[in-house]
């Protein structure tokens, strides 16, 4: 039987009614009673690593995961964390890059309805999060509602459904049907070679703007007198932003020269952003920006979070959005 261990760190999946509405309350151990046909066919340790929504997993948190997750991976088959739904695609983006040539199963999972309730969708998601490490999937994961979805193509698009995530501009790496799991692919990492390491830094002076028609220019100064290192911007279709009459363009190339690192995708959830195709997007190549091509948002801010911990150098940065980590970008 496979070893493996799971980390709780709260989420939908482990909450109870208070007066205050749902908030985290069960343990490892009690999820773990709830579930004795896992005990039956895994041998199993587990963990309280923090109690939180997931609206309060933050950088700090992802580091600190990250930081149990390579202390402990040697003596485990694969790690299974629950976690809250809403920041999941997050946390899972930030562990594969932190994750350096990771070559077991790390598998996020979680609920829509408390693991206590009636009704609820936890069960389904821990089976198929026990069964990603069962088959031998690497590399960091989400399973949920039958589906096993490479971590930094994941992205929550339902607030209530059961199929909350969707793999974006990317297929499901298995899905699992009556007669079992039928896997696609089992390595999220085949274009990393090397030994195993935990690069965790980050840096959290990144800023996320979704633009809108007549966005004012002046936002980019006062993005800069906060002294942000990193700025993610959604631009319109294949990336465009408006230069006549509120001119976008001069304020980026401004930032840009001032040593910020500016990364472009599109607000369009499926397939990827082209600034070739259209002369609004021409012009922010010109800027200097970097084209975030078919990288989900998610994927996108935390990578940036991530390159500026490694790195204070901009050509360094850009070097690193032309790196495939994880399976989170196509390169052509």
């Amino acid at each position: 039987m496979k070893k493996i261990l799971l980390l709780t760190t709260g989420g939908t999946i482990a909450s109870r009614w208070t007066e205050q509405g749902l908030s985290p309350g069960i343990n490892c151990q009690d999820i773990l009673q709830m579930l004795p046909v896992l005990q039956e066919n895994f041998i199993i340790n587990s963990k309280d690593i923090f109690n939180l929504d997931s609206s309060n997993v933050q950088p700090e948190e992802w580091q600190y995961m990250a930081e149990v997750i390579a202390e402990a991976l040697p003596r485990y088959d694969g790690i299974i964390i629950t976690h809250g739904t809403d920041t999941m695609a997050y946390t899972a983006s930030a562990l594969s890059y932190m994750l350096q040539n990771l070559n077991k199963p790390v598998v996020l999972t979680g609920a829509q309805i408390p693991i206590e309730q009636m009704f609820t969708d936890a069960e389904m998601n821990l089976q198929v999060a026990f069964a990603a490490v069962n088959i031998g999937i690497s590399g960091v994961v989400i399973a949920f509602d039958g589906k096993i979805i490479n971590g930094c193509r994941s992205v929550k698009v339902r607030t209530l459904g059961f199929d909350a995530f969707e793999s974006i501009s990317a297929p499901y790496m298995g899905e699992v049907y009556a007669d079992g799991v039928h896997i696609k692919s089992k390595n999220t990492c085949v274009l990393r070679k090397g030994t195993f390491k935990l690069k965790k830094e980050l840096c959290t002076d990144v800023f996320l703007l979704k633009l809108i028609p007549g966005t004012n220019p002046e936002i980019f100064d006062w993005l800069q007198q906060m002294k942000y290192r990193g700025i993610v911007i959604e631009a319109f279709g294949a990336g465009g932003t408006h230069f006549e009459r509120r001119n976008l363009t001069e304020k980026l190339k401004k930032l840009v020269e001032s040593g910020v690192s500016i990364v472009v995708c599109s607000q369009c959830l499926y397939e990827k952003s082209d600034l070739s195709l259209y002369e609004v997007g021409r012009r922010l190549l010109e800027c200097g920006v970097i084209p975030g091509r078919d990288m989900t948002t998610e994927a996108i801010v935390t990578k940036l979070m991530w390159a500026l911990g490694q790195t204070e150098n901009p050509l360094e940065v850009r070097q690193i959005f032309d790196t495939n980590y994880a399976g989170e970008v196509t390169l052509e």
